[in-house]
């Protein structure tokens, strides 16, 4: 039986295209964010594919929050898409006709620059499909922000193409599971969530150096609101290594132990050789500082 695969849908959103990227052919379209990560975790749906951060953005609030607060799912996979952003109408309307756009909250915000300079005003939907698809469905002369998919699956034509205000757009997705945590490869990254009882001075800088102290190199790290009150913030980390690194779990012990309390949200396999050949540098260095240490050791006497 395969995996039941969701996403933000409707067909055509970016979220579609990286799921369709990753060969999912069992895959269900969801309406929004909270509905997605509620179908893994009542058994709906195996897994989903929901954005994490934008290159131009950054982090999608309702995917960490969801992950971080809602949910007890974990991270079994990353992947990223590079994004290209096309204004889409109905056949036979410019741009100057467009009276409205549509899209969803972090393409329009992609695309800010360019809505602003020509004074376009704008609506946002659950996602970009949503977008297309009510663009295709109004008699208005409104457009819509997403894929050259969505326009193609909603009959819609680009009349302005790579309009994001910067180069270089990509958006992370992550693929998300309940009760399983994915197997080591050598090329992993594990993600945390650090609670703290009471915000005191030097509290970031002691959870911080138990990972500088063990070699683990951070690739994010973020505040969010605890929902608690104002001033009251947990720290979404991201570091090298998986769970099933002795210096990983160590670590991970020790942040236990000394916090109110440490939410582990995944460790998983990501794209390229960097933090693989890094860990085995670090890894190398370990081992001759313990030679080192066991020739000074065998002079006692």
């Amino acid at each position: 039986m395969s995996q039941r695969v969701g996403f933000l849908g409707p067909e055509g959103s970016f979220s579609h295209e990286a799921t369709v990227s990753l060969g999912a052919e069992n895959a269900v379209a969801y309406r929004n964010l909270a509905d997605l990560l509620a179908a893994v975790t009542n058994g709906e749906i195996t897994q989903a594919l929901v954005p994490l951060e934008n290159a131009l953005e950054g982090t999608v609030a309702a995917t960490i929050d969801g992950l971080v607060f809602d949910h007890e799912l974990f991270i079994v996979h990353e992947l990223i898409l590079p994004i290209s952003l096309h204004l889409l109408a109905k056949p036979g309307v410019s741009v100057d006709e467009v009276t409205s756009v549509r899209s969803y909250v972090h393409a329009l915000g992609q695309v800010r620059n360019f809505l602003s300079s020509r004074g376009l005003t704008t609506v946002e939907t659950a996602s970009t499909s949503q977008a297309a698809r009510e663009v295709a469905e109004s008699s208005e002369k409104w457009a819509a922000v997403g894929s050259r998919l969505a326009g193609q699956l909603f009959g819609l034509d680009p009349i302005a193409s790579d309009i994001a205000d910067h180069g270089a757009n990509a958006t992370k997705f992550v693929l998300v599971e309940k009760d399983r945590v994915a197997l080591p490869t050598g090329h992993d990254r594990t993600s945390i969530v650090c609670f703290q009882d009471a915000d005191r001075p030097g509290s970031l800088f002691g959870i911080l150096g138990r990972f500088a102290s063990r070699d683990i190199n951070l690739t994010r790290l973020e505040s969010r609101p605890t929902k608690q009150g104002l001033g009251n913030y947990c720290f979404v980390i991201e570091f090298e290594g998986h769970i099933g690194d002795d210096v990983v779990s160590d670590c991970l012990i020790d942040l236990q132990a000394h916090l109110a309390r440490v939410k582990f949200l995944g460790s998983y396999p990501v794209t390229g050789e960097q933090s693989h050949d890094r860990r085995g540098d670090v890894e190398q260095a370990r081992l001759r500082a313990d030679e080192w240490v066991s020739q000074i050791k065998n002079l006692i006497s």
